[in-house]
């Protein structure tokens, strides 16, 4: 039998010290070496582990200086309690302080305290590592939370409250004018790594912020300040752009720049950015797209139209408007998961906002209409309508889209898919949206399989430079754009509604 303590016994100790959850295997294993029942009892006085013929009375019997050890009046204590030799040796320097004992027929030689102490100091000395590591996950968890906390007040163009968030320690990106977003889709389990891995000792990411999106599991959401040289030595453009390069499933769109408060603009670009990247070989993509609708109609006349179609939702609560508003690009789940509420109060919201519109906003050209004539009635108060002016009637969205500047736009925009080379693949997008997005009843419609109707429909975001099936965000670009060139009136539903009021 090898002597207690010798150099193979402390190899052995630190092999099942490092196991996870290994304080019940060291008291294991510390007992069957020594001839001791054993126990490890906590700052509080519960015993967190002890080897399965510990008698816990033995405790009761010494309340008082387990209370003195943890507190730090004594150090070590050794007693007889029914017959048997008790051994309390505390630990470490913070109170209240854990205490090892140790319960056995006889006194224990020198060699075996010897080695029991050096095991309850390996095991202080884990359950403090332990601790660091939970101090460290928490304040990560806390960063991450700041983060989207802030992206969310920029997404919300308060930049402002996205200062007051930080409490002092602005980011480099909130001291700057302008920002460019990023959107980064990588496996789901990467992003945890990744924002770890670039976060700095104020939780941020040098010029910018890595930000998991609640609602895509596979997109780590990365504004970035415009000036290279923010944030000291980290440039998080150039890293997001080496990833791409070491990690073949990894795809990346970025936006242009835009002023701060714009940074809702500048994601939505990066997400139709992203769908392009997604299809091409390079998997990176900036966004290379056209001046909005929104901002090329017939102002006084587009307003009115809006403002005379939202008209009904201003008797909706305002939380119901700003679902509604998610919904228009966003499937329900993964608006759901962005608020953290449930998929049936989502439900609940768009269907008052359908009452009160007296539409389907399950047809994609509802859905459309309303995602034009809100962005149009949110223009900035001084380009709105006066209320009072009843001098001309608002127009119908029929009557707007006839127009030079919708029609103009809508051929810019489909001139890529009805060029010779991509008119299957234009055809497949025009009898999609007829089917109302569905591929199967496309694929029925026009004799392909399923398959193809994706792969045509692939095809199609990267000439358009539109996401149209992850988030589904370009959509509605796309329905303006083939009723515009089409030539065919409104949706019969915003026709009705329109003639109605």
């Amino acid at each position: 039998m090898r002597a207690l303590g010798c150099a193979e016994d402390l190899d052995e100790l630190l092999r099942v010290v490092r196991r996870p959850g290994s304080l019940g295997e060291v008291l294991h294993w510390l007992g069957r070496r020594i001839g001791a029942e054993v126990a490890w009892v906590g700052g509080t006085g519960r015993v967190e582990a002890a080897t399965a013929g510990f008698r816990r009375t033995v405790l009761d019997a010494l309340d008082e200086q387990l209370r003195r050890l943890a507190m730090g009046r004594l150090a070590a204590v050794t007693a007889q309690v029914g017959g048997a030799q008790v051994h309390l040796e505390a630990f470490g320097e913070r109170e209240p302080r854990p205490v090892l004992v140790t319960v056995s027929a006889v006194e224990l030689s020198r060699a075996a305290a010897a080695l029991a102490s050096r095991a309850g100091g390996l095991v202080e000395l884990l359950g403090r590592a332990l601790a660091a590591d939970d101090t460290s996950r928490g304040y990560e968890e806390k960063a991450r939370q700041l983060r989207f906390a802030v992206l969310s007040a920029l997404m919300a163009g308060d930049v402002a409250l996205a200062r007051r968030m930080t409490a002092g320690d602005v980011p480099a990106l909130l001291g700057d004018e302008r920002v460019r977003v990023y959107v980064l889709h990588c496996l789901p389990a990467d992003r945890d790594r990744l924002a770890r891995a670039y976060q700095d000792v104020s939780g941020y990411h040098g010029p910018g912020l890595m930000v998991h999106c609640p609602s895509f599991k596979e997109h780590l959401i990365c504004p970035v300040a415009e000036d290279p040289g923010a944030g000291g030595r980290l440039h998080l453009d150039s890293v997001l752009r080496r990833l791409i390069r070491e990690n073949p499933s990894y795809a990346l769109g970025a936006s242009r720049f835009h002023p701060l408060d714009a940074t809702a603009a500048a994601y939505g670009e990066a997400l139709h950015a992203l769908a392009v990247a997604r299809n091409s070989p390079e998997r990176v993509a900036a966004y290379r797209g056209q001046p909005s609708l929104v901002h090329l109609l017939p102002r006084p006349a587009a307003v009115a139209w809006a403002h005379a179609y939202v008209a009904p939702l201003n008797a909706v609560p305002r939380l119901t408007l700003d679902i509604t508003r998610l919904t228009l690009t966003f499937p329900r789940s993964a608006v759901a998961r962005l608020l953290q509420i449930g998929r049936n109060t989502v439900a609940a919201h768009c269907r008052r906002a359908e009452e009160a519109l007296g539409l389907d906003l399950g047809d994609v050209q509802a859905r459309a209409t309303l995602d034009l004539a809100l962005s149009l009635s949110s223009l900035p108060s001084g380009l709105q309508p006066d209320p009072g002016d009843t001098r001309q009637a608002a127009p119908s969205l029929g009557e707007l889209l006839r127009t030079r500047p919708a029609t103009t736009w809508a051929e810019t925009f489909l001139r890529p898919l009805r060029e010779a080379e991509h008119r299957s693949q234009y055809r497949t997008v025009r009898s999609w949206i007829e089917a109302n997005t569905d591929a199967q009843q496309t694929a029925a419609r026009l004799g392909l399989s399923r398959n193809t109707v994706r792969a045509h429909l692939r095809v199609a975001e990267r000439s358009l430079n539109r996401d149209l099936l992850t988030t589904g965000s370009g959509i509605n670009d796309l329905v303006h754009a083939l009723r515009a060139v089409s030539g065919h009136r409104a949706h019969p539903d915003e026709e009705s509604a329109h003639r109605a009021r």
